[in-house]
């Protein structure tokens, strides 16, 4: 019985501990080994860290670098900003039709990503398109770089604005009662309490908003793919983006394969930093 009880447990996890090793960790592994590697007529050959060191002087992953810095710098902020004040809205007593609204700013991150970009594509056309036509001007959205890279974030924000409101409206709902009542006692008005009762109380919240929307940045690729393609002039291309390039038309696995572990190492990396510098309370 007693050795019954000490193989009962591995009973139990040994097919889910099966399907891990298959699924994630050998593959994790044959990644790893693959990005150490260089295929030459069929045959593989080590070559160590030469695929991280070729990206040095890869002008178009820099330049993919380069772009989802821009959009980390400038989009997710819009975004979680946006977020906090729309949470903050669908949290009053006073709106009517909260919970249909709390629907519909949450469903386009229902919505496929290949559908809403299409969408976008067809909305963002320079001759004919919907936005030119309400602006009413001529905008090259998807063919110059400058507003090419500023459709995919005016995209991306309208996709996800609304799924972090609804976590940041968790988050609000668990603000006591009270603590705004002793707020409006001390004389504070709306954006005092907002300043100093609502925000310190979110910022666990905003934490975890700003690293899940970081990692979803640097794994953008359904987006700028059926937007713009990357470009133009690589304007638009990311990492993942032009992984897919590399290792699915240029079938180079081993450097598609590095790519993907630095894109795993910038995402740890920040995800490090957010937590180290953001995530502690501020006396």
């Amino acid at each position: 019985m007693r050795g019954r009880g000490r193989t009962m447990p591995w009973i139990f996890v040994g097919p889910a501990a099966a399907l891990f090793v298959l699924f994630f960790a050998y593959p994790l592994a044959a990644s790893f080994l693959q990005s150490l590697q260089t295929t030459e007529a069929g045959v593989a050959e080590w070559t160590g860290v030469g695929q991280y060191a070729r990206m040095l002087d890869d002008p178009s992953f820099l330049q993919s670098l380069s772009n989802v810095a821009l959009i980390l710098v400038v989009q997710v902020p819009i975004m979680i900003g946006l977020a906090v004040v729309l949470a903050y809205v669908l949290n009053q007593s006073w709106l009517r039709f909260r919970a249909t609204l709390r629907a519909a700013y949450f469903l386009p991150a229902v919505t496929t990503l290949v559908a809403y970009a299409v969408v976008f594509r067809v909305l963002l056309k320079t001759e004919g398109g919907a936005v030119n036509q309400i602006l009413g001007v001529e905008v090259d959205w998807l063919n110059d770089p400058f507003w090419a890279r500023v459709a995919l974030i005016a995209s991306i924000t309208w996709r996800w604005t609304g799924y972090n409101a609804i976590i940041l409206l968790a988050g609000l709902q668990a603000v006591g009662r009270e603590q705004y009542e002793a707020a409006a006692i001390d004389g504070a008005g709306p954006l005092v309490t907002f300043r100093r009762v609502v925000l310190p109380q979110l910022r666990p919240v905003v934490l975890f908003c700003s690293i899940t929307s970081t990692i979803g940045t640097l794994q953008l690729f359904d987006e700028p793919l059926v937007l713009t393609g990357g470009g133009p002039a690589d304007s638009t291309l990311t990492p993942i983006l032009y992984l897919y390039q590399v290792g699915f038309r240029q079938f180079d696995f081993g450097y598609a394969a590095a790519i993907a572990w630095v894109v795993v190492a910038l995402i740890g990396g920040l995800s490090y930093l957010q937590f180290r510098y953001f995530g502690r309370e501020r006396s």
